[in-house]
């Protein structure tokens, strides 16, 4: 048997019936015709395909992948709300989820009647929920609307109802689903630093996000899905690192470039010929390739592979018509050591834009690798910062 808390995903499918527009003799005609010649699949779509993974107890696991890759039909099915098509899920234990906003929650119970029921649901006595009671009421701000019904809550306030609920009534298995960017920032802090609380004591996370660094953050695993299917897992950094990947290629291909100018880049040099490291100086080359003179403006970011810059620079310059270089120096680089994406947009003289923000290159940086994530910090940082102490 499995210990309280792990989590067991082996071979599961998934697949629900294709929306249908139009209800006509012709259509079912089809649709029974497909199942006379054995095919039996049309009408349907897989949500889920072939996808295995396994969390031990007290481990932390994240589900990453675009709108639509099945990481929230994943969800439910390991909370029970829907079953698998094939395959086998065994998740041990109590779980608590918070998998869409006021999830579990009844509208037309208070929020006091709705954590009692929500305890009674996962088999805790009602002295044990009493006596979490007044913590679940501070955590989630809520002590002026205790005795509300929630149908009245605003959306902030749902939610936040409902992660305290499922998080401070300890269960063997925490499933979070992308509500928290329901709240504030504020707020956004208070779960993550109360979901490192529970991991502390011993609770399995389930976490999807579309946050990466928060996901890098909390979670030691992460399975990259896509359009269902698995397409990596493994330890966080590198799965993220992949999907990045993935992310920075389909936006070359959707980025917007004016037919009269193209910009490339090269990776990092390093000016004095060593390796590139994060205290050596060094540049980037940029290939402009222009039908006409002009003035413009280059501004390039680097990035770990979302649109979001560590930092960016930039520069007005004339270009003229052809090919030509231009070098991007830089005295040290205050990253740590890792790959990172080149970003960059350039405008005309009257800011109209020639190349919209987009991926144009790669650069590897040697150096200082990132130091553990202290508890409670909510992003990690890829900037590497020399300073110097002074006891007094």
């Amino acid at each position: 048997m499995s210990p309280e808390g792990s989590v067991v995903v082996e071979q599961v499918w998934k697949r629900f019936r294709s929306d249908r527009h139009r209800n006509l003799l012709r259509d079912e005609v089809t649709r029974l015709r497909g199942h006379m010649k054995g095919t039996g699949q049309r009408g349907w779509r897989w949500a889920v395909e072939d996808v295995s993974f396994e969390v031990r107890k007290g481990g932390s696991m994240a589900l990453v992948g675009a709108n639509g890759s099945g990481k929230s039909t994943m969800l439910k099915m390991l909370v029970g709300v829907m079953f698998p098509t094939y395959g086998r899920i065994t998740a041990a234990g109590r779980i608590g989820a918070l998998i869409e906003v006021k999830a579990g929650i009844h509208p037309d119970l208070t929020g006091q009647e709705n954590i009692y029921m929500f305890g009674s649901l996962l088999g805790l006595p009602r002295a044990e929920v009493r006596r979490r009671f007044d913590s679940i009421v501070e955590f989630a701000e809520l002590e002026d609307a205790i005795d509300r019904q929630v149908k009245f809550y605003s959306s902030g306030m749902g939610m936040r109802l409902g992660f305290a609920v499922a998080a401070f009534l300890e269960p063997d298995v925490l499933v979070v689903d992308e509500v928290l960017a329901v709240g504030d920032a504020t707020f956004q802090q208070k779960c993550l630093d109360r979901m490192r609380d529970v991991m502390a004591a011993g609770t399995t996370l389930l976490y999807v996000s579309h946050d990466l660094a928060t996901v890098e953050a909390m979670c030691e695993e992460a399975v990259w899905l896509d359009h269902g299917a698995m397409r990596a897992g493994g330890a966080t950094r590198d799965v993220i690192g992949q999907y990045r990947r993935f992310v920075e290629d389909t936006a070359k291909v959707q980025h917007h470039v004016s037919s009269d100018l193209q910009l490339t880049v090269r990776g990092m040099t390093a000016i004095d010929g060593g390796p590139v490291t994060s205290h050596t100086p060094s540049e980037l080359t940029l290939e402009i390739n222009s039908h006409v003179a002009r003035t413009t403006k280059i501004v390039l970011g680097l990035t770990e592979g979302s649109a979001s810059p560590v930092f960016l620079t930039e520069h007005t310059t004339r270009v003229d018509a052809g090919a030509s270089t231009l070098a991007c120096r830089f005295p040290h680089l205050p990253l740590a050591a890792g790959e990172y994406a080149v970003w960059a947009t350039v405008l005309d003289g009257d800011g109209a834009t020639l190349l919209g923000w987009s991926p144009v290159g790669h650069t590897q940086v040697a150096g200082s690798p990132l130091v553990p994530a202290p508890t409670g910090v909510v992003r990690l940082s890829p900037v590497v910062v020399n300073s110097s102490w002074v006891d007094g």
